[in-house]
Parts: structure tokens; sequence; C-alpha cells
């Protein structure tokens, strides 16, 4: 089972650093993300993508995880050369986690 079998993710960027978001479709599942995806998880699967930390917060009330990425974007749109400087793939590539 993958994140995207029981979640839906955001992804976000400032400068250098990439936020994304992950939510579940159903309450039940909340569970089940909270444990299963730790930001050393989320720090494996970037891999040399992000050169800076991973911090997770967690968001009970909204049944959701934010991952702040620090150093994930090249400088930023202004200064990288890869071609989603924005880093609105991330949002994909952490649904691909495995539970």
């Amino acid at each position: 089972m993958k994140v995207y079998d029981i979640a839906y993710s955001r992804a976000g960027d400032k400068g250098d650093i990439s936020n994304v978001c992950v939510f579940v479709d159903n309450e039940a599942d909340w569970p089940t993300l909270l444990e299963k995806v730790t930001a050393d998880k989320v720090r494996h699967k970037f891999g040399p993508l992000v050169k800076g930390s991973v911090t997770r917060y967690v968001y009970p009330n909204l049944h959701g995880l934010n991952f702040v990425l620090e150093g994930a974007l090249e400088g930023g749109c202004n200064f990288g050369l890869r071609l989603d400087p924005y880093g609105k793939s991330y949002a994909s590539l952490i649904l691909d986690i495995d539970l």
C-alpha cells in the first residue's frame, strides 16, 4: 500500500524551501498516516533532492501532515535549473511512499 491509496497532497514553495502537505481521504486512515509517514521516511524518499532538514508538523484537526523541506529547490525558481523549480511534483513523490 502507498500513501496515495489513503491520501492526497499539495505542495508549495518559498525560495529554496518546499512545503508538502498530506491529508487523508478518510478519517479512519489518520492513525496510519500519522504513524507511517515520518520525517525520516520522507527524507529517505526524497534522497538527494533535499539538501537541508525535513521537519514534520502534525495537524490533527485536519487529519494532515505538513513537511517543510529546506534546501529542496536548488535556490528556488529564480536561481535553479530544475524543470520543476516550484517543487509541485513533490506532491506526487510523497504519495509514492510505502506504508
